[in-house]
């Protein structure tokens, strides 16, 4: 069954270029006319010219031929360059929207995508999308109006053995949909295990050196042979059944020529049909077969496309995360960070337990919080609620006295800064990195300040292009520590009114984490708010409100002195161990 919306669809892509387009087919009409005409000069040739002394078939039927096959080479250039735009032209549209989407997707939806088939979307599936749309079309176009041409020229020269030719038709029609429904099944396999397949690359060239201290070689290997041997069989299986389709059609072709033949001469013998018009007909039905099996070999592709086509429009169609916000926190509200936690439930699945159970606490301008406790007792997940990457199931967040949900979502997170415990740093140029997303409009001098603020500035003075040099891939250029730093001196350099460290200090030395904190006073001292989370206990010490989160839960609350006072607490308990136990 015809997928009319989605064709629809691939239309509305094609919308802003109709007048491309049109020309296009006019110049393709044009081209398929000279097949025709190409037809047609052989039958005054072999009916008058061979019998003839007059000079004129002498240069009638070269010339002809030479104007006409340079006619429709001009056309043919003309049409291709324009579908060769058009395509390009869609294909970037497409990628576009796609990566528009994308970026807009919800934390929840990343949880749900494949990496894979993420690419694929980009890659392959955007590719196969723009030559359906574009170069697919153009095939079926162009050859449809050449076959088109030639049928009106065979009726014009003899239509009975045109109807013979016609009823022919119906049988290859009907070869061709049961392989394409065959094809369009195996692709659909076929798509699912390419997505996998460039998964498990970007897993193998991620986790190299697991697969290298593990000693995964082979257990990789065979699983990188079983997809690639998967990917052979299902290329075989659509080999096979497009190499079959064209014999098939070709063999219609020849019952059809060789009805013709007798049909055609047994006319010749009661003068019905010249020779100069059989040969005609002949030419121009010789040139049917390459038409119709361009035809069938697009045909046979489209159940790919199809597919890819799907599967663009799954990831074009996705919803963006929900922002009915309507506050502008940076705007037009003086913010002076008063952040509550009021009674927050969460949890990530309706069928799972709660991971935070009531958690309520007060965050004043220019203090610090920090949340402590075992790993998986929640204390990420709160974190993560306050820039909006996730919800609670029920309570609230306020960030001076109103809910989170009413501000705009942009507005709120330009009021954030967070370090997340899994660094990311962008393959560009050290500044680049530290004033991203506002480094056209930051002071250079606040990226160099931010920089001596985490103790990197040493170490980067000494750099060939000093805050220019570029990072690499994953930051693969720098260590642990120094990732770690820079992307410290990134929040710093945001100047944001809330700062979110999240295991931001784990990896720098104490030292390092001495220097951070006198930029955090600083910050502070400018009416900042900012929440920790933190293993190392020595980091936190200086807070002005300690929480020990266990199970979702606040079992603990204080200063540092105070936690500490409680020997049977779990602070107390987590200090001894960190400190005391050898």
């Amino acid at each position: 069954m015809t997928n009319f919306p989605l064709i629809k669809r691939l239309h509305n892509l094609t919308r802003n270029h109709w007048h491309k387009l049109l020309t296009t087919v006019i110049l393709m009409s044009c081209a398929a006319i000279t097949q025709a005409l190409l037809s047609y000069i052989m039958k005054p040739l072999l009916d008058s010219g061979f019998s003839s002394s007059e000079k004129f078939f002498l240069w009638y039927v070269p010339v002809a031929f030479i104007g006409l096959i340079f006619f429709r080479g001009i056309c043919n250039f003309l049409s291709d360059y324009l579908l060769a735009y058009v395509a390009n032209q869609v294909l970037q549209d497409m990628r576009t929207k796609m990566f528009s989407k994308m970026l807009y997707l919800s934390d929840i939806n990343y949880a749900y995508l494949d990496k894979g088939k993420l690419l694929n979307h980009f890659t392959l599936d955007a590719n196969s999308v723009a030559d359906m749309i574009i170069k697919v079309t153009a095939v079926i176009i162009r050859e449809s109006l050449v076959i088109a041409a030639l049928l009106v020229f065979l009726l014009y020269i003899s239509w009975i053995l045109t109807i013979i030719v016609l009823l022919m038709l119906p049988v290859m029609v009907l070869i061709i949909k049961i392989f394409t429904k065959k094809v369009r099944r195996i692709s659909k396999s076929a798509l699912d295990m390419n997505a996998y397949f460039t998964s498990l690359i970007v897993s193998s060239i991620d986790g190299q050196r697991v697969i290298k201290l593990f000693d995964g070689y082979i257990q990789e290997i065979d699983r990188f042979n079983t997809v690639v041997d998967k990917l052979r069989k299902f290329a075989l299986r659509t080999a096979i059944a497009d190499a079959a389709l064209a014999p098939l059609v070709h063999m219609c072709i020849a019952i059809t020529v060789s009805i013709i033949i007798i049909v055609a001469l047994s006319q010749a013998r009661y003068a019905m049909l010249t020779a100069g018009s059989f040969i005609s007909f002949m030419v121009a039905l010789a040139q049917i077969p390459d038409p119709v099996r361009r035809l069938t070999h697009v045909i046979g592709k489209l159940p790919k496309m199809i597919v890819a086509a799907e599967s663009v429009f799954s990831l074009i169609d996705m919803e963006k995360e929900t922002d009915n916000g309507k506050l502008f926190l940076c705007n037009k509200y003086k913010v002076r960070c008063r952040i509550e936690f009021n009674n927050v439930y969460f949890r990530y699945c309706d069928n799972l337990e709660y991971v935070i159970k009531g958690v309520s606490f007060v965050l004043e301008p220019g203090r610090k919080i920090a949340l402590v406790g075992k790993s998986g007792s929640g204390k990420t997940t709160l974190i993560n609620m306050l820039p909006r990457f996730i919800y609670p199931n029920s309570g609230s967040i306020l960030i001076d006295n109103v809910d989170i949900k009413d501000y705009d979502l942009r507005s709120l997170r330009s009021s954030i800064a967070f370090v997340s415990q899994d660094i990311f740093l962008f393959n560009d140029t050290i500044a680049a990195n530290v004033g991203y997303g506002f480094l056209s409009n930051i002071n250079i001098d606040r990226v160099y300040n931010a920089l001596y603020a985490v103790d990197l500035l040493g170490f980067i003075n000494k750099l060939p292009d000093g805050i220019y040099t570029r990072i690499g891939d994953g930051a693969v250029r720098l260590s642990g520590g120094q990732r770690q730093r820079l992307a410290i001196a990134r929040a710093i350099a945001k100047n944001s009114q809330v700062m979110i460290l999240d295991e931001a200090t784990s990896s720098l030395d104490n030292e390092s984490e001495r220097q951070v904190q006198k930029a955090m006073d600083k910050l502070l001292d400018n009416g900042c708010a900012a929440l920790i989370v933190a293993h190392r206990l020595s980091t936190v010490s200086n807070a002005d409100h300690i929480l020990v989160i266990n199970s979702g839960v606040i079992e603990e609350s204080g200063s540092h002195e105070d936690l500490l006072s409680n020997s049977s607490g779990i602070y107390s308990s987590l200090y001894n161990m960190q400190f005391y136990d050898k």
